[in-house]
């Protein structure tokens, strides 16, 4: 049994490895692996844990990155408001 637990626990790992990928979050990624790998939120949330304590620098400059990158699209999302706003009061005139 020990063996095969190794091998679902490095196969859960290797999942999360790709949500970094694909820039998720933690609870993104549960409901990713849920959905699409039958893996119970528990077993990611248990696996990603241990390795957010094993690789501290790089959990942490990846949550900095991740609010980055969501301060970025808020502002562009912003900007695009305005500026379709703009463009359709213009339109109207």
């Amino acid at each position: 049994m020990g063996d095969s637990s190794a091998s679902y626990i490095h196969m859960v790992h290797h999942l999360i490895e790709e949500c970094l990928v694909f820039n998720m979050s933690k609870e993104e990624c549960m409901e990713a692996l849920s959905k699409h790998a039958n893996i119970k939120p528990v077993i990611t949330s248990t696996v990603w844990k241990e390795l957010e304590k094993e690789n501290k620098e790089f959990f942490e400059a990846y949550t900095r990155k991740r609010a980055e990158r969501a301060t970025v699209m808020e502002t562009r999302e912003r900007l695009q408001n305005l500026l379709s706003n703009s463009i359709i009061k213009d339109a109207k005139e």
